[in-house]
């Protein structure tokens, strides 16, 4: 490890420090395989051998580090020419979605954009994922905004931004980020093809002008009653012409980008160019087509009024609200929510970076728990990973934590100078942007490998996918979680649980007993024992067993009595022995 990260915030840097200290790069290494017996003999490696690659759609080893051993880190400034040009294309998406989110969570719009600030400035600072962008995320609005109308106020809602960041700091610290290990890979594909199809369905209304939905939604019900499907019927009923040229002429131009000598240009990426098109096209028609001009109410709407405005705009936290329990529910909420959240962004953009980096999960969050306590001080939203930011940031070129602080600097500029300028920004032009990443997102190649991989996989990608578009990303997550756990129980129930090691015909019939016996493996303990013949002889051995559930134990030991009154001679090696209660 690099050592500690320094932290702008001076009041944050010592409680970093100590986290630093006591949390590395990646998950504790698995504890050392049993050595072999000594009757059989180790097989022989050449000294050429190199290990086979893990086969597409295998999830990595979980101590695979962020940088190959022995490996210089690359700097931050040494792939400027492709994380600049990343950061603006970032900055362009994220800007409407901080707007967004803080109008959907009825917070003040200043709170999205600072929250956007600090994802960028604190957590890319922080963070150990070259790729991954932070800010207000959608998947928090509703806990958001029943917290504000709960608290009473948006300044008695921040105490708890700020202790739920202490949360995901003590969460960095104690390691728990090991659970991102144990997210499906079946499931974090249909997270990402779910997130791709929701996005195109989103941005369909804002191409073609309608903005009755705020940006950034994912609910399959949106706020004004409607849902995604009814959204589109009545955008098409009101379609803007000036929106509708301005999307298509998008979505043409990054289609064909790569095709044109232009792609050559790395400080000039594809979804910056449609974005500066976009704006000269409708200036255009407002000079030559008013009538075909697209309506001021379809432009980003940054708030206006330079440095000294928003001194007066930022809320500040209103620390009496600790003495109701309700905040300190919120801040547990919060923390464990926006853990998950992160995580689960992390994974997913882990598996969308060209080079395969795996970002060390502890580091992100202690990284998310110093930016939403940063957030919550400064009058900001919670703050999570973004897998529609961090999507847009790979689609642009990106290669380092560069692009994600850089596109924080861009937020501060853009809310201090530049608000007149950005204004006149079509939303159409940015949902081009999104329709393109929701296309690679949701690219038909990864809906066959799913298929190929079999039913155990593609039925949780499938699930995944449907609970994600007909409810919304974080409940869509849990549906899949739990067909994905029901397939590995099924897979589990369908293993053996002995294997015969002796040959066939032996007088005395010896088997062995998997790395772990379960409680799952009880009802077929019980049938496989039951079906012994009287007479026969029999061994269990369970010396390379790891780890007996009591239930499993239970029923290997009970059935001692049962093999004395069948006259089977039944021998257990290696199992332990515990207390039988007698039950009558």
């Amino acid at each position: 490890m690099r050592g500690p990260v320094a932290v702008r915030v001076r009041s944050l840097q010592a409680i970093v420090e100590v986290a630093f200290t006591s949390c590395r790069d990646g998950p504790p290494p698995p504890v050392a395989p049993l050595a072999m017996p000594v009757s059989v003999p180790a097989p022989r490696i050449p000294s050429a051998y190199t290990p086979p690659a893990s086969p597409p759609g295998e999830a990595m080893p979980p101590v695979a580090p962020a940088t190959p051993p022995g490996a210089r880190a690359p700097s931050l400034l040494e792939h400027w020419r492709d994380d600049i040009p990343a950061s603006l294309v970032v900055f362009l998406v994220a800007l409407p979605l901080c707007l967004g989110v803080a109008l959907a969570s009825g917070a003040p719009l200043l709170s999205g954009l600072i929250a956007g600030i600090v994802g960028g400035l604190v957590v890319g600072a922080v963070s150990g994922s070259p790729l991954m962008v932070s800010g207000p995320a959608a998947g928090l609005t509703a806990i958001v905004l029943a917290g504000i109308n709960d608290a009473g106020s948006f300044a008695r809602f921040l105490p708890a931004v700020v202790l739920g960041g202490a949360l995901q700091l003590l969460f960095g610290v104690l390691r728990a980020g090991v659970v991102s290990y144990y997210f499906p890979t079946s499931v974090i594909k249909g997270m990402l093809a779910a997130i791709g199809l929701t996005l195109i369905l989103k941005q369909v209304p804002h191409a073609v002008g309608y903005d009755a939905d705020y940006e950034g939604d994912f609910a399959f019900v949106e706020p004004s009653g409607e849902n995604t499907f009814t959204a589109i019927v009545h955008a098409l009923q009101q379609v803007q012409p000036g929106a509708i040229a301005v999307a298509a002429i998008g979505v043409g131009l990054m289609l064909l980008w790569p095709r044109t000598p232009l792609a050559r240009v790395r400080l000039l990426p594809a979804p910056l160019a449609a974005v500066v098109l976009g704006v000269a096209l409708n200036e255009v028609l407002r000079a030559i087509a008013p009538d075909l001009a697209i309506r001021d109410t379809h432009l980003v709407a940054l708030p206006a009024g330079g440095l000294a405005a928003i001194g007066t705009q930022i809320t500040r936290p209103d620390w009496g609200a600790l003495a109701s329990q309700a905040t300190w529910t919120l801040a547990l909420t919060l923390g464990v929510v926006a853990s998950l959240e992160s995580l689960l962004s992390l994974e997913a953009t882990n598996k969308l970076d060209p080079l395969k980096r795996d970002g060390p999960p502890d580091r992100e969050l202690i990284a998310q728990g110093v930016g939403n306590i940063t957030s919550g001080l400064l009058g900001g939203l919670p703050v999570t990973g973004v897998i529609v930011r961090s999507s847009a940031n790979v689609d642009a070129g990106a290669r380092t934590r560069l692009s994600a602080i850089a596109h924080g600097v861009l937020l501060v500029i853009a809310v201090v100078a530049l608000a007149p300028v950005l204004n006149r920004i079509p939303l159409a032009a940015l949902a081009a942007v999104l329709l393109v990443t929701g296309y690679k997102l949701a690219a038909p190649a990864l809906w066959r490998t799913a298929w190929r991989q079999g039913w155990a996989q593609f039925v949780p990608f499938a699930v995944t996918i449907v609970a994600v578009l007909f409810t919304d990303l974080l409940r869509g997550i849990g549906v899949g979680l739990a067909i994905g756990l029901l397939f590995i129980l099924w897979q589990h129930l369908r293993g053996p649980v002995f294997t015969q090691v002796s040959p066939p015909g032996a007088v005395l019939t010896r088997y062995q007993l998997p790395d772990q016996v379960t409680f799952l493996h009880k009802a077929k303990l019980a049938r496989l024992l039951d079906d012994v013949a009287p007479g026969t002889r029999i061994e269990i051995d369970g010396r390379r067993t790891l780890r007996f559930d009591h239930d499993a134990l239970e029923t290997l030991l009970e059935f001692r009595e049962t093999a004395r009154t069948r006259d089977i001679d039944y021998r257990l090696v290696g199992v332990p022995e515990i207390a039988l209660v007698a039950t009558h």
